[in-house]
């Protein structure tokens, strides 16, 4: 039931995006392809990650608030979690929503993955193609004539791990900004952010650079891509920069 849900719902229409952009691009580079339809999906995702940027600075603003609450409820988890909670209802702030967003872009990059395990390319199956889309007569699987989608690539994975790395210092701010929450009284969960935000700054994207390498070049390729859209949106709207 899942794997069928899976393959209606991402597999199928990530394949046809890809076949349909390999026959419009002149080259019918597969790697341009990927690129077009990582750009699609992160303006689709867009209100999505402006919400989830908002709230990540929102959530530092308030940090030494949570630090209090914590402290006051500190033998009452129960209350300390609703303090908390009712402090999020209130600045009308989502926690969550860069979680969603994690988990939207997951079964899209594993739908990515899939179509090229598969073999997906460069022979197309038209048995999974909708009506309006067009068997290109031919698929380079060559990026820029220098790239095999298919295979691995070190230079994708390090990309990947670049705009990793950039995106998330932009997103989370330099580590010197941190101060309103390390002046305050040293506690479990300072120390537990703390952690939190070494991992996601440096281990987050050597994990990205591994898996990127493991895995055929058009995952890295779309995740490189999608990182710097974001940083690119992060520079439009002016919160870094």
């Amino acid at each position: 039931m899942i794997g069928q849900a899976f393959h209606s719902v991402i597999y199928v229409p990530i394949y046809n995006a890809l076949v349909f952009f390999v026959d419009l691009v002149p080259t019918h580079d597969i790697g341009i392809a990927v690129i077009i339809v990582t750009i699609i999906v992160r303006v689709i995702l867009w209100p999505l990650s402006k919400r989830a940027v908002k709230a990540q600075m929102d959530m530092k603003k308030i940090a030494p608030e949570i630090e209090e609450l914590k402290k006051k409820y500190k033998n009452k988890p129960e209350e300390q979690g609703k303090a908390i909670f009712a402090l999020y209802k209130e600045r009308d702030i989502h926690p969550f929503a860069g979680f969603v967003l994690l988990l939207i872009q997951l079964p899209i990059l594993l739908g990515l993955y899939w179509v090229f395990a598969r073999g997906g390319f460069p022979e197309v199956n038209p048995e999974f193609l909708y009506s309006f889309v067009a068997v290109p007569a031919h698929v380079n699987m060559e990026f820029l004539g220098l790239i095999n989608m298919a295979g691995h690539s070190v230079v994708l994975a390090l990309v990947a791990v670049a705009a990793q790395f950039i995106y998330t210092r932009l997103s989370m701010g330099p580590r010197g900004s941190q101060t309103p929450v390390e002046t305050v009284e040293a506690s479990f969960s300072t120390d537990m952010a703390k952690s939190f935000d070494l991992q996601a700054r440096y281990v987050l994207p050597v994990i990205v650079g591994f898996i990127g390498y493991t895995v055929a070049a058009a995952a890295p390729l779309y995740w490189a891509t999608s990182n710097i859209f974001m940083i690119g949106q992060e520079y439009l709207t002016g919160r870094r920069f």
